[in-house]
């Protein structure tokens, strides 16, 4: 059965209608209501709305969680897997990332997001559709940022990898070690973590052998 979808007719509202429309990313940023489902950001400048990870990105974000909680307990720090926002200190562009670790008192920009110079480490996930900005765009973004440490847990490379970043300066990561999912990856000061690898294998294996669903013949 095929159904039909009328048209959102979008209007001002009287609280909004005297308002001046936004002239940048972040002023649209600000303008839109909460999208449930969608993760909204702005990456050199354009704003970006893509939907949420598939469950297996999740499950490697819990992952990851998981491996750092006694950490996270004993220093009293903040683990949020892809619900926070943070705000890169200079150009103040939001961005979400999929993992972050934050000491509890990390300054924030406004109500709800944090500030890129106060957190200890921000972690992506590769994703297909996702594969130039978290491995070419963000790295240089979350530099410039004053975040520590990145890593970026990439299933789409082969074979599968972890990489942490660190040392910015100068809007650039000065150090880099990769390794193959599978292997020990230590993460450096301000974590000081040895992090096991192997705890993504099975998602990643599970992942590389699911079929590729059928494309619907009525939305080719």
């Amino acid at each position: 059965m095929t159904s039909q979808r009328s048209h959102a007719k979008l209007r001002p509202s009287p609280e909004t209608a005297s308002k001046p429309l936004p002239s940048t990313a972040r002023e649209l940023f600000d303008a839109l209501p909460q999208l449930p489902g969608l993760r909204t950001e702005i990456i050199d400048g354009r704003l970006i709305v893509s939907p949420v990870g598939t469950p297996e990105h999740a499950r490697i974000a819990m992952r990851l969680y998981s491996a750092l909680l006694p950490l996270i307990e004993e220093k009293g720090w903040d683990g949020f897997s892809g619900n926070v926002d943070v705000c890169i200190d200079g150009p103040r562009d939001p961005v979400e990332p999929d993992f972050v670790l934050a000491p509890a008192d990390c300054p924030r920009w406004g109500a709800r997001e944090l500030l890129s110079s106060g957190l200890l480490m921000v972690a992506e996930i590769v994703s297909p559709g996702s594969v130039v900005d978290d491995r070419d765009r963000k790295p240089d973004l979350y530099a410039s940022g004053l975040v520590p440490l990145m890593l970026l847990i990439d299933p789409v490379a082969t074979p599968p990898t972890v990489t942490v970043f660190s040392d910015p300066k100068a809007g650039e990561y000065q150090t880099l070690t990769r390794v193959a999912v599978g292997s020990a990856l230590h993460i450096p000061e301000p974590v000081g973590f040895t992090l096991e690898t192997s705890a993504f294998e099975k998602i990643l294996s599970n992942l590389q052998a699911s079929p590729v669903p059928p494309q619907d013949p009525g939305n080719s």
